[in-house]
């Protein structure tokens, strides 16, 4: 009977080994899925800075061209601050 019952441990142990291995490998493929769709938006996220940072480059040399006699002066963010600044 010792025999049997050392065999039953030893089917049990490999049963909660082999689900614990499943679970694992299921939470990495969650994770990697997680990893590849946060990629995706960092890089549509450094397209779309990039993107505005040629935008704003463009907008400042149209505000640097124009006279500022127009009533149009550029923008300047340290002195237009708003008074709770």
């Amino acid at each position: 009977m010792s025999q049997s019952t050392a065999k039953d441990d030893t089917s049990i142990v490999q049963d909660n080994l082999q689900a614990q291995v499943i679970d694992l490998q299921m939470s990495l493929a969650h994770l990697e899925v997680t990893v590849e769709r946060l990629d995706d938006v960092i890089t549509r996220q450094d397209k779309d800075i990039h993107t505005l940072q040629r935008q704003l480059q463009l907008i400042y040399k149209q505000i640097e061209g124009q006279d500022t006699e127009d009533g149009i002066a550029p923008f300047d963010v340290m002195a237009d601050r708003p008074p709770h600044y």
